[in-house]
């Protein structure tokens, strides 16, 4: 039996879900892998495939897809483009490579938990711990299959941007380490509960869940009630967060860059490279040619990072120029500062049957001819689904009927304040990069420029000829 008609064995694989462009099937592979197509039932995962592995998973979307794979923000592998009896033959080949994948409540470590000095804590342990938990209380098929849990144990790269029911971040404090524990959303939009160790951690987490579960599984901890919060937040709660060091692994007003996953990043033992998909997204050949250089070049292990990135581990010091000299020529991302890095953009037309327009050419335009304003998320979609980034995007440019809209500070579901043809949006956002330009005062981010122009005066210019 198959992984594909196999009870359990990878939901995302057994229930592809139906995209614009075909079937999409969604991978989260665990470190290490088994012989016979293994699963894992929720727990902490290194997302990591041997460069051997991650070469055959990408012959067979090549194969079965449309040959477009792709890195979430989340860090989660996409195989899009598939039908009903190409992800089958797909999810057969999965399991005869014997690549494990997570299933059950995702309990999510960051990429490099366990082995980056950096760290506060090593996370893995009360990932296990918590995962143990949800099974024993027998939470998993109560909850959503959107419902997730995020164990941050600091460092260099951090999961600050992942949004989670439930996250749990490490605190070093002198006695030792603490945990933080927020709900409903990511690190700037959570909801602090308390600060606990590790055992009082847990059972609140936990506690969390259960509370999620008996509201039904399209809940989340965003839809629990201020008094069951503050329940929580008084549960074996140690002084509040506010009287406790800097929550995190990176200072104070640290480069907003620095949490990418792109670049070079010192291990335990070694080092860790990271390079970036541009959007997310790299045609399956490309990654071959990548992951073949990598091979080559003596690296042992290969690993999905959240924020659309992978991490090349155990190749030698003296190797990361060629790689990053071939993923340059192959078109990735090879720095943190490459403005590729500020824009969401989904396949969009035509590679999407649900987009209007094409995404990707817009998005490279811009990025080409207005790196020097882009310290702010843009948002190129597709249509008003908004799939590349579900929350509010500081300016969004959405394909409609009427051509690509302009929504501002808000998600791709806004009304836009304005329409040009869709051929036209790269030029149109250069008349508002050109207006930030002129208007911005002496030391004022783009971002902030942009707030203060209003939506109004952007949408004007946004539309001009």
């Amino acid at each position: 039996m198959n992984a594909f008609s196999r009870r359990g064995a990878c939901p995302a694989l057994s229930a592809p879900m139906q995209t614009g462009d075909g079937l999409l099937v969604r991978l989260n592979p665990i470190a290490g892998g088994t012989s016979s197509g293994g699963t894992s039932s929720g727990g902490p995962s290194s997302r990591g495939l041997s460069p051997k592995l991650l070469i055959a998973l990408a012959e067979s979307a090549s194969r079965h897809g449309n040959g477009i794979m792709e890195v979430t923000a989340r860090g989660s592998l996409q195989i899009r483009g598939l039908t009903t009896e190409s992800a089958a033959l797909l999810a057969t080949e999965v399991d005869a490579l014997g690549i494990a994948v997570r299933t059950g409540v995702p309990v999510e470590t960051g990429p490099l938990a366990g082995i980056d000095p950096h760290e506060i804590a090593d996370p893995r342990p009360m990932a296990e711990r918590v995962t143990a938990a949800i099974e024993g209380a027998g939470l998993a098929p109560r909850l959503g299959p959107k419902v997730s849990v995020v164990v941050d144990g600091g460092g260099q790269l951090t999961l600050d941007a992942v949004t989670a029911d439930v996250r749990l971040k490490a605190v070093g404090v002198s006695a030792g380490t603490l945990w933080a524990i927020s709900v409903a959303g990511d690190s700037q939009s959570e909801k602090r509960l308390a600060t606990a160790d590790e055992d009082a951690a847990r059972d609140i987490a936990v506690a969390a869940l259960r509370m999620v579960a008996e509201k039904g599984r399209d809940a989340h901890t965003r839809d629990l009630s201020e008094r069951q919060l503050a329940s929580l937040a008084g549960w074996h709660s140690t002084p509040p967060p506010s009287v406790l060091p800097e929550i995190g692994g990176t200072e104070e007003g640290a480069v907003e860059h620095s949490c990418l996953p792109v670049g070079l990043f010192d291990l335990n033992n070694g080092h860790a490279f990271g390079i970036g998909l541009p959007y997310g997204s790299m045609p399956a050949d490309k990654i071959i040619g990548l992951a073949q250089s990598s091979l080559a070049l003596g690296t042992s292990e290969i690993r999905l990072a959240p924020g659309r990135a992978l991490l090349f581990l155990g190749q030698p010091a003296n190797a990361n120029q060629s790689l990053h000299h071939t993923a340059a020529t192959l078109g990735f991302v090879t720095s943190p500062t490459d403005p590729r890095t500020r824009i969401a953009a989904c396949p969009g037309a035509p590679a999407c049957a649900s987009g209007r327009i094409a995404t990707r050419d817009i998005a490279e335009a811009i990025a080409t001819e207005n790196a020097d304003i882009l310290d702010f998320t843009l948002h190129v979609s597709g249509c008003a689904k908004g799939c590349a980034n579900p929350g509010p995007a500081a300016l969004t440019i959405v394909g409609g009927e009427n051509g690509a809209g302009l929504v501002v500070n808000a998600t791709a579901k806004a009304l836009p304040a304005g329409y040009r043809p869709g051929y036209d949006a790269a030029r149109g956002f250069s008349r508002v990069a050109a207006m930030i330009r002129g208007a911005r005062y002496q030391g004022e981010s783009a971002a902030a420029c942009l707030t203060r122009l209003g939506t109004a005066g952007l949408a004007q210019t946004y539309l001009q000829e």
